[in-house]
């Protein structure tokens, strides 16, 4: 009855919105006492949906269409496929799930990363795991890297996401996650409002493997794991860090995949 009155009173995307802030702040405890509320639109969940994101933003995805590379994943859209371009000769595939922004997956990336939504993670790594694989892939695939935050940043958001998305993964593909192989070797500028040149210079040199790792990625196919790839700048900086430490080849899988100016369709 006093939820009614507030949907009167205030509306039902304001009262998704104050849910959604009590949940947050009271965890369990609103569960028993509040509706639950999709993280991405702010709509109900159903009894029957697990999990913070509902069904509808799921179908919502804008998933990466085919044909697709069949070493980067990148749609061929116009003119075949030129992401590749930006790998390095050492990287055997790479693998995203939708386009970020756009659809609901910018919106359920932004859930999890800057509003804390860490169970978010799961169902983002329930569709990563889906993604199809060269076979040698499949069979190499040695342990899951998720690309590290620095200090300053890991203190402020109070967890990785990458990491989070690294370990759904890993019970799902059975390999273990190394948070220990790579870190920062210095803090790094947001690579958000970048130019690609720029995102090379911030993420130059600024990844580093500690020696105690080396014995365990020497021979190994590492997979890189990050919530979201633009130009694939940092994935390939710490690529180059893995690599210069013993790792022989790795592969990319991220969530959310940025466009190029080329991916866009012509209106």
């Amino acid at each position: 009855m006093a939820l009614g009155w507030l949907h009167d009173r205030l509306g039902a995307g304001r009262v998704a919105g104050i849910t959604r802030a009590i949940r947050a702040a009271t965890s369990g405890v609103a569960d028993l006492v509040l509706p639950r509320v999709c993280v991405a639109c702010d709509g109900p969940l159903r009894p029957h949906e697990s999990g913070v994101v509902c069904g509808w933003c799921w179908s919502r995805l804008d998933a990466l269409p085919f044909p697709q590379c069949a070493r980067c994943g990148h749609p061929h859209i116009m003119h075949g496929c030129t992401w590749c371009e930006q790998l390095p000769a050492y990287v055997r595939a790479a693998r995203s799930v939708c386009w970020v922004p756009g659809g609901s997956g910018g919106e359920i990336v932004h859930a999890l990363k800057y509003e804390g939504w860490r169970a978010a993670a799961d169902g983002m790594a329930q569709r990563m795991a889906r993604l199809a694989w060269p076979r040698d892939v499949i069979d190499e695939r040695t342990a899951l890297v998720p690309v590290p935050l620095s200090p300053a940043r890991l203190r402020e958001r109070g967890f990785n996401q990458s990491e989070l998305i690294a370990r759904a993964l890993s019970s799902r593909w059975r390999i273990p996650v190394w948070t220990d192989a790579l870190a920062r070797a210095r803090d790094t500028e947001s690579q958000t409002r970048l130019s690609p040149v720029d995102r090379l210079r911030n993420v130059a040199g600024a990844f580093d493997v500690s020696s105690a790792t080396s014995s365990r990625l020497r021979g190994a196919h590492v997979m890189l794991v990050d919530d979201v790839v633009t130009t694939g700048a940092t994935m390939n900086a710490c690529a180059e860090a893995l690599v210069a430490r013993g790792a022989r080849i790795l592969s990319y899988v991220t969530f959310g995949r940025a466009r190029a100016a080329s991916d866009r369709p012509l209106s």
